[in-house]
């Protein structure tokens, strides 16, 4: 009997299931309100709260946590990246967390090209192990940084190189799966001689097979004929792999199931060899329906992919990132197509593009006088990967369209035959547009007919859901018409499976249900998606949600119509800040380490919204889940800069601290760390005392355990003189030929490494400035913004903005020395004061490499040479960017190697904390101390004191130096 509805559970007893769990399963059990309101959605439009989390420590783990579950009668959802787009990824149920622990590569066959992975793994780090032996996974989706092949297997993923490669299902060989009932076995094609041995062996698993057999022969004929002859049919289950001429394969008649028949422990894939070259033509034409009308000409070259993009993504791509060179690649047009071929040498590749580029002028030239479409090509893979990633990009950048609604999906993968999709978008637009949903835009996978885009959905009001009901059902009705598939890559999840009988019929859905209770007949794995689903209107997370706002925040929230529940909320779940290290960026360096969704920007900002929703999490800003979900953030600043929709979780942590200890007694470091600057001042009078104090060893132990700093940290030293003093001693500078210039010496510059002032000083006046340095010591605020002192941290910038507010009116540029403290200037200044001055000085504050950039760029000094590692500061890298200081290196003949292993873990008072010790030294041996040991004769470049703190405490007697350091120094030399 198919399955028609799921089966009421018996009542839960969350606390004895919990108890359970943690007896029988080897991991980590949760089943707390911060860990629930973390997985409560993924990256769609739904919010499931799921009864608990299981993190297993291995596979066998994973399993006795189904067998505690099945015990209990309770619902089971397998999650991998929690990427997933129409509500696959949320429940209800047990939640079991694959990716922390369940993500190895355990064999390699380079002479078969095969590879068998854990079902946690992730598909960037299974490519990073293949790519020595110049292997790749085929299918490869946008979110390849995050999502676990357990997750693409589910969601049957595809992504740009399906084109040449197909959908995860083809390249599926065998899967390890384990069934609600407890059958645990390795399937995949099955013969005659495979189904005698398991008929005979008898028990669970061959009346599983018996019943699939059953199945196949009374629905061959009906599947055969109802099934779209589509490349992107994700819509459904793979009945059609169990069809003879399939092979009766049931490893890939589960691929696409989203859970919701076995949970997938292991998998075996074909993996394809890495294109020895490619080359990318981009093509531009009238409109993206023109654009749509060429896809078969072009798809008839065999290309590597073949996507596109629209004039609308284009417009949004512009004001999201207005100085991106990927943009002018763009040949004139108004909607393009992106051709990617391979071949086994770069003449080879670039000739098949040409080829194409060639064909297609000639073929309108003799076809209707259609203008042909204008090209470009490329021929720079760098050019080529950066163009590439502006089409990945293409979610993030349609989220909040600076102009216009919020954008949601809802209607986003369809796909029709790529023969008719010229055709299918022009009547897709005119029913956008009926419903008030013109302005989006329109990308995708055409190669194949895979349409991409979000909708401006009003999904808060019950009039704005019922619109999208009707238009989600004429849309279904539009593809069907046009033989497609609903989904042609994200899966039918909540979203689309209600709407499948209008693609398959009654017929076949009702042999998905069937399918269903073969292997889950009391509807427990991740119920109520794909058979007997939940409405597509219903758990939609923004229904009547209105974020409790703050009477009163400290910070301005520009981008966020100054609502602090609008930034909490801002987050849509792509997941890219679960990175590895080795692809780079410095987001999110506690998730790097722990590898717990709640220690990525994504998992502090779900924590965030359900405390402004005031569910889950109803003790808003005192909200101790919240706290200790934000507690091991660096406030690196790196998702401001990286993160797609720009979340700032530094800014966030640093207005829910100033909540949250409102009145309240604060840890001891946020006032021995945070009230640095003081404490600085303070030491001045006798900096030499103050340093034997805390640096002999009983003394040093005991200020350290009453500074709540770690023991292993050796406490920095204050300058014996303060830069400020011996700019005064030393008399005023020179009058330059380059005009004037204020140099700020901050906190750090100022009382710890004053030599760094002296050095900036040298290099400006002979590059031929007058350099003027604050005869009082001003603070930009930092370390009180850091640790959530905002009131404090109000009162001392509104100081240093009044001292440097007649230079910046005058047009003196402000160079900052300490990235982080310049980063205060030119970005949370204007958000925390939002007063002209502050917006002014914003303005006027520039790093040294962008003064000489900016100010002197023909000031050319004899070549210095030698070669340097650069560790980039977080915030430098976040707000500043580090082009201006490469071209100031370029300009001295230094040699620079720039790491891009991440943040180095010290992050201010954060590395010096005894509880955060341990992560920061993680943070560093990521990617930091190992560049260190490995130097050899380089410099260590270095611009923070923090960075430069950690380069010292490698144990290697190596020290960090600025920039001003460096360039000093080259200077001085004969």
């Amino acid at each position: 009997m198919p399955v028609t509805h799921t089966p009421r559970p018996r009542e839960i007893d969350v606390e004895a299931l919990s108890r359970r769990l943690e007896e029988a399963v080897d991991g980590e059990v949760r089943f707390d309100a911060g860990t629930r309101a973390a997985y409560a959605t993924d990256a769609s439009n739904y919010r499931q709260p799921p009864i608990g989390v299981v993190v297993p420590r291995d596979l066998d783990a994973g399993a006795v946590a189904v067998a505690v579950c099945r015990a209990g009668d309770v619902p089971v959802l397998s999650r991998g990246g929690g990427t997933s787009l129409a509500g696959q990824c949320c429940n209800a149920a047990v939640v079991i967390d694959w990716s922390k622990h369940c993500g190895h590569v355990e064999a390699v066959d380079v002479a078969r090209r095969r590879v068998t992975v854990q079902a946690g793994a992730v598909l960037d780090a299974v490519n990073h192990v293949l790519a020595p032996d110049g292997l790749m996974v085929g299918p490869k989706p946008s979110s390849h940084p995050t999502c676990t092949i357990g997750g693409m297997i589910g969601n049957d993923s595809c992504g740009a190189s399906a084109q040449a490669y197909g959908k995860m299902a083809d390249s599926v060989l065998r899967l390890e799966i384990l069934t609600y009932d407890g059958v645990r076995a390795w399937v995949g094609p099955t013969g005659e001689e495979e189904y005698a041995r398991i008929q005979a062996e008898g028990g669970r698993l061959a009346e599983i097979y018996r019943q699939l057999r059953d199945l196949r022969d009374d629905t061959m004929e009906l599947v055969r004929t109802r099934f779209p002859r589509l490349e992107r049919r994700v819509s459904g289950y793979n009945l059609d792999q169990l069809l003879p001429e399939n092979g009766f394969n049931l490893a890939r008649a589960l691929v696409g199931s989203e859970g919701t028949l076995v949970t997938v422990l292991r998998a075996e894939l074909a993996v394809v060899p890495v294109p020895a070259a490619r080359s990318l033509a981009v093509l531009g034409f009238e409109d993206i329906f023109a654009a749509a009308d060429a896809v078969p000409a072009v798809a008839a070259h065999r290309p590597l992919a073949l996507e596109a993009m629209d004039e609308t993504m284009y417009r949004l791509a512009r004001a999201e990132h207005p100085h991106d060179p990927a943009l002018r690649d763009l040949p004139p047009g108004a909607g393009w197509l992106l051709v990617q071929f391979g071949g086994d040498t770069p003449d080879e590749a670039r000739e098949r593009a040409e080829e194409m580029m060639r064909e297609l002028s000639g073929r309108s030239a003799r076809n209707d006088g259609t203008p042909p479409p204008t090209h470009a090509f490329l021929g720079d893979p760098a050019r080529e990967d950066r163009l590439w990633r502006l089409r990945e990009s293409g979610l993030g950048v349609e989220a909040y369209p600076p102009t216009g609604r919020q954008t949601y999906e809802g209607w986003s993968d369809a796909a029709v035959p790529p023969a008719r999709l010229g055709a299918y978008l022009r009547d897709y637009d005119r029913l956008r547009r009926r419903h008030g949903y013109r302005e989006s835009a329109l990308y995708g996978h055409f190669g194949q007919g895979c349409v991409h885009g979000r909708l401006p959905l009003d999904l808060h009001t019950d009039d704005g859901i019922a619109n999208y009901r009707r238009f989600a059902e004429e849309a279904a009705d539009l593809v069907a018409a046009y033989g497609g598939s609903l989904s042609g890559e994200h899966g039918d999840g909540q979203a689309l499976a209600e709407l499948l009988p209008r693609m398959f019929g009654e017929a076949v859905v009702g042999a998905f249900g069937r399918l269903k209770a073969i292997f889950d007949p009391r509807d427990r794995m991740n119920p109520g998606k794909v058979v007997h689903p939940h409405r597509l209107d219903q758990d939609l997370a923004q229904r009547h949600f209105y974020p409790l706002e703050p009477r009163h925040t400290f910070f301005d929230y520009p981008d966020d119509h100054g609502r602090f529940g609008h930034a909490a909320t801002r987050c849509v779940g792509i997941g890219k800040c679960r990175k590895h290290t080795f692809e780079g960026g410095v987001m999110c360096p506690s998730y790097r380490v722990t590898r717990e969704e709640e220690h990525s920007t994504r998992g502090r900002a779900r924590l965030l919204e359900e405390m402004v929703r005031g569910d889950l999490i109803a003790d808003g800003w005192r909200s101790e889940a919240v706290r200790d979900a934000l507690d091991l953030c660096l406030a690196c600043k790196g998702c401001r800069a990286e993160c797609p929709v720009n979340v700032d979780m530094a800014t966030y942590k640093a207005e829910f601290l100033a909540h949250h200890y409102r009145h309240r007694l604060r840890p001891v470091a946020h006032y021995s760390m945070g009230w640095l600057p003081l404490w600085a001042a303070l030491a001045a009078a006798a900096p030499g005392a103050v340093n034997a104090v805390t640096h002999l060893p009983v003394l040093s132990r005991l200020v350290k355990a009453a500074a709540g700093v770690a023991a292993r940290r050796e406490l920095p030293r204050f300058a014996e003189e303060r830069f400020t003093d011996w700019f005064r001693r030393r008399g005023a500078s020179p009058s330059g030929t380059r005009g004037r210039v204020v140099l700020w010496a901050d906190t750090f510059t100022n009382n710890f490494d004053p030599r760094v002032g002296r050095a900036a000083v040298n290099v400006l006046e002979t590059a031929g400035f007058e350099v003027l340095v604050p005869p009082v010591a001003l603070c930009c605020g930092l370390t009180w913004i850091s640790t959530g002192q905002l009131g404090i941290a109000r009162r001392v910038l509104s100081r240093s903005v009044r001292a440097l507010t007649p230079w910046a009116e005058a047009g003196v540029p402000v160079v900052g020395l300490e990235p982080s403290c310049t980063a205060v200037f030119r970005s949370d200044g204007p958000e925390l004061l939002n007063t002209p001055q502050t917006r002014l000085l914003s303005e006027r504050t520039l790093t040294l490499a962008e003064l000489l950039e900016d100010r002197a760029p023909d000031w050319q000094p004899a070549s210095a040479g030698g070669s340097a590692v650069a560790q980039v500061h977080c915030h430098q890298s976040a707000v500043m960017g580090y082009d201006a200081d490469r071209a100031v290196l370029d300009r001295f003949g230094i040699r620079t190697r720039v790491l891009d292993s991440g943040c180095c873990g010290q992050a201010g008072n954060f590395g010096f904390e005894r509880e955060h010790y341990d992560v920061s030294v993680a943070c560093a041996e990521e990617g930091l101390w190992p560049a260190v040991r490995s130097a050899g004769e380089e410099a260590l470049l270095a611009d923070g004191f923090s960075c430069r703190t950690q380069i010292a405490a490698a144990g290697t007697g190596r020290q960090g130096r600025h920039l001003a350091e460096l360039l000093s120094t080259a200077l001085s030399r004969p």
